[in-house]
Formats: structure tokens, C-alpha cells, sequence
């Protein structure tokens, strides 16, 4: 009889969990293959199997880190592009990018009328304008807010659309008419 040996094998890993001393072994999970320790449940020690290395693309050579006073590069990582120091690991500075901020007149909530209207995103990725007391209250609006008090059904809310401001009220939901300059 042969010697049953398997098609291939594996390296042995002699790497020891630095918490409790107990050997790691390959693991996997939603995210993919990690080290685990092999106390798990009592030891919850995980190590990326794969190092992700940042690559820099460009060196900003008029860019100047804030910190440290190195120069600042375009760098590729594990999340996408980014700018960071030259000077990492000993300086961690990285551009973080701002999001734009547009000033939106405070619009209170028509129906629950505590708190007020903000700008949402939905999971794909269409603008829509909510109460900022969800889940207490679900009002949400697909149009813009305007604060104005409809013309027709005294509805406190109105939407700016393409073809002009609408009642926001779902019943109504008429078109207002300008007011007249005149009459001011």
C-alpha cells in the first residue's frame, strides 16, 4: 500500500495569536479569508491575510503636508485614489474631501410639526427631502420644499417643480399662481 498523502499541502502556519498564545489558522468569512485564532469564541483576535498596499501615482511637488512639511502625492489604496504625505508611516496626514454644503431655508415638517425637512440620499442614490425625526415621523417629499402655505387647501408645505411651485398636500397638489407684484 501507498502512503495516502493529499494532491497538495499547505504551509503550516506557526504564527501564535499575540493575545493568548493559541495558533492562528485560516478562516473564512462574508469578506473573504483571514488568520483567526483558534480560541475563538473566548479570543477574538482576526489578521488581514493580504496586506493592501498603497501605490503613489503622482508626487505633488508644490503641495506641502500641514503636519510635517513633506511633500503631498496622489496615492492608489484600498478604498480608490486619495492624497496623503510622502512622509507615511511616520506622518498619517491625508486631503479628506469636504461635501459640498448648499444652504437650505429650515422647513418644518407639515405633519408631525416638531421637526423639519432635510435633503436625503436613497440607496440609489436619488435626492429626496425627509423629517429629521424619522422613524417618529415618515413624511418624506420627492420635490424640493418650499416654504409657502398653499392657495387653494391652506396646506403649509409647498414643492418646486420643474413647471413651478405645487401644493405639497397628496389631495390637492395644485399649481400656485404668482402673486402679483403689483399688489405689494
Amino acid at each position: 500500500m501507498t502512503d495516502p498523502s493529499p494532491l497538495f499541502s499547505l504551509p503550516q502556519q506557526t504564527e501564535h495569536c499575540p493575545l493568548c498564545q493559541q495558533p492562528l489558522q485560516i478562516r473564512s468569512g462574508k469578506n473573504g479569508a483571514f488568520l483567526g485564532c483558534t480560541g475563538y469564541p473566548s479570543c477574538h483576535y482576526i489578521k488581514a491575510l493580504h496586506q493592501h498596499e498603497t501605490s503613489v501615482v503622482k508626487v505633488l511637488e508644490q503641495e506641502h503636508c500641514p503636519e510635517c512639511s513633506s511633500t503631498l502625492a496622489v496615492k492608489n489604496g484600498r478604498y480608490g485614489m486619495f492624497i496623503g504625505c510622502t512622509n507615511y508611516p511616520a506622518c498619517h496626514f491625508i486631503v479628506h474631501e469636504e461635501p459640498v454644503t448648499t444652504e437650505q431655508p429650515n422647513v418644518s415638517c407639515p405633519k408631525c410639526q416638531k421637526g423639519s425637512l432635510s435633503e436625503r440620499l436613497s440607496k440609489f442614490g436619488k435626492t429626496f427631502w425627509g423629517c429629521d425625526r424619522y422613524p417618529q415621523c415618515k413624511f418624506i417629499v420627492n420635490d424640493q420644499p418650499v416654504v409657502g402655505i398653499c392657495q387653494y387647501c391652506a396646506f403649509p408645505l409647498l414643492l418646486q417643480k420643474k413647471s413651478g411651485q405645487v401644493c405639497a398636500n397628496k389631495a390637492c397638489q395644485q399649481k400656485q399662481t404668482a402673486p402679483d407684484p403689483s399688489l405689494d
